[in-house]
């Protein structure tokens, strides 16, 4: 059973240092501010202000005793273990300030570490669901801010003059927290974890893929989800948009007629009638059925209209044809597309790309800025398909996205595997797989089946070198079941029984 292995190995470890003593261990560029034993009992917000509860949900709660959650990332169970808490903070350079946040179980120590990523641009320890599912589990488990507090200003604006900010969000914190997380663990059971996981969705998927790439010996396994690794691209594609409809009003797009062309496709494609597709490959859609004949009314486009919209399925490209990034999948609820751009857009590219608040945003040339902003933070982005130190080390990478996903589309993360398979050659599956999950939304949630075992699937896969041929994901308030299958295949109705039952579906080729 893939929920016994890691509570078995190793059962009955404990610590051989006091919780406590621990503030005085000494480690180069690190400070622990506290270090404090924690009875068992529920899940108490830390009041030191380092951590951020965990997101709001309405997903539910996973069953006890498993690492069950919303595309892999959700909610806990309330009822914690004892376990010594440990917060430090990390000084790599004069201006980092990453602050981390360490649990490690008093007793039945698995004899692991788990790492926990962040969405957004973090900015406060986010992974608290995460911890809380791998301390049940017997993990040592670590969490970061990356460098740098919400307080200080929202979205990107912590790095206006702070380019080791910058850098620490990129990819330092991450590695920094490992480092010292795997060290006060050796302390505190006088011993070294065995095997070293990281977690993560969004900017958790970025930072995991990026560790993959830039510390491919940090980790023994990778969980990574709906993949925000090209950060700066996806950002700079939202703005060069809002530009665009900003000189080019006539192709902005109401909300009704948003509406309409999503209608229109799943009216064709959803052959199933799930409300959701569960194969978006499969869908074949010619915008142009929909261009007006006539006067310009809510149930048709106008050509500039019809312009934005195969642009924003298609992808944003340059004048030479140059992918900036992907273009969403078909089926999702499309957005009214207007000239604003969202905060977090203009900051990426006014604060960190060129460091001034008062930046016109309308004055941008995409195939004029698009190369200087990669000079001066195309770092942050974890595009690197070179993960062969990674793979040599044994490392096992699994990958996911929700093909319902609109905050992040989806086939950005089926980008970055098949880069892989491009530099690598297509015959990864021993170490990397990648499962697409019909309905989900972003990281989890989703009409779709989204509840799935990754922690359980990593672990029989790093450590017994079983490899998922599929993965089982449920919706229980949908009463639903379905396999996931490793891409490029998918799940394909046997065409009998209840469609809500994994039993009556099949992995199959993509035809």
């Amino acid at each position: 059973m893939l929920g016994s292995l890691s509570l078995l190995l190793l059962a009955g470890a404990v610590a051989t240092t006091p919780c406590g003593a621990l503030g005085s261990l000494s480690t180069s560029h690190a400070t622990i501010a506290t270090a404090e034993m924690i009875p068992a009992g529920p899940f108490v917000q830390p009041a030191d202000g380092r951590g951020a509860p965990p997101a709001p949900t309405a997903r539910g709660v996973p069953p006890a005793g498993r690492g069950l959650a919303p595309g892999g990332r959700g909610q806990a169970p309330p009822s914690l273990p004892a376990h010594c808490r440990v917060t430090a903070v990390l000084k790599p350079t004069s201006d980092s300030n990453i602050n981390v946040e360490l649990w490690m179980p008093a007793e039945s120590w698995n004899g692991k570490f788990l790492a926990v990523g962040n969405g957004g641009f973090a900015g406060s320890i986010q992974g608290y669901g995460d911890m809380q599912t791998a301390l049940r589990l017997g993990y040592a488990t670590a969490g970061t801010d990356t460098g740098h507090s919400a307080a200080d200003g929202p979205n990107g604006m912590f790095a206006l003059g702070h380019p080791e900010k910058v850098v620490d969000f990129a990819d330092r914190a991450v590695h920094e927290m490992t480092v010292k997380s795997k060290e006060v663990i050796s302390a505190f059971y006088d011993r070294s974890a065995r095997y070293s996981y990281f977690k993560g969705c969004s900017t958790g998927g970025r930072e995991a893929v990026m560790a993959a790439q830039r510390y491919p010996l940090d980790f023994d396994g990778i969980i990574a989800g709906a993949l925000a690794n090209r950060h700066i691209h996806m950002h700079t594609a939202g703005f060069a948009r809002s530009v665009n409809l900003a000189r080019n009003p006539d192709q902005a797009i109401s909300q009704v007629k948003a509406q309409m062309v999503t209608a229109a496709v799943m009216q064709k494609c959803d052959t199933l009638k799930e409300g959701f597709l569960n194969n978006p490959r499969q869908c074949s859609f010619d915008f142009s059925t929909l261009l007006c004949m006539g006067a310009e009314a809510d149930t048709c486009l106008t050509r500039p209209q019809l312009q934005a919209v195969e642009d924003y399925y298609g992808g944003l490209k340059n004048r030479k044809g140059e992918l900036i990034f992907s273009g969403q999948a078909l089926g999702n609820p499309m957005p009214a597309l207007r000239s604003a751009p969202p905060a977090q857009v203009i900051d990426t590219v006014r604060i960190w790309a060129f460091q001034n608040p008062d930046y016109d945003w309308k004055t941008f040339d995409l195939d004029r800025d698009m190369p200087i902003i990669d000079g001066k933070i195309g770092f942050v982005d974890a595009v690197d398909p070179d993960l062969n130190t990674f793979k040599a080390h044994g490392g096992k990478l699994l990958l996911y996205a929700g093909w319902a996903d609109t905050a992040i589309t989806p086939e950005n993360t089926v980008l970055y595997y098949e880069s892989v398979l491009e530099k690598m050659g297509r015959s990864q599956d021993a170490w990397m797989r990648l499962f697409m999950v019909p309905g989900m939304a972003h990281c989890g949630g989703g009409p779709g089946p989204n509840t799935f075992d990754t922690i359980g699937t990593m672990e029989y896969w790093r450590e017994k070198g079983v490899a998922p041929a599929q993965l089982t994901a449920a919706n229980a308030p949908a009463a639903m079941t379905r396999p996931l299958c490793p891409y490029p295949q998918y799940a394909k109705y046997k065409g009998i029984g209840n469609m809500k039952d994994a039993a009556n579906w099949v992995c199959a080729t993509q035809p």
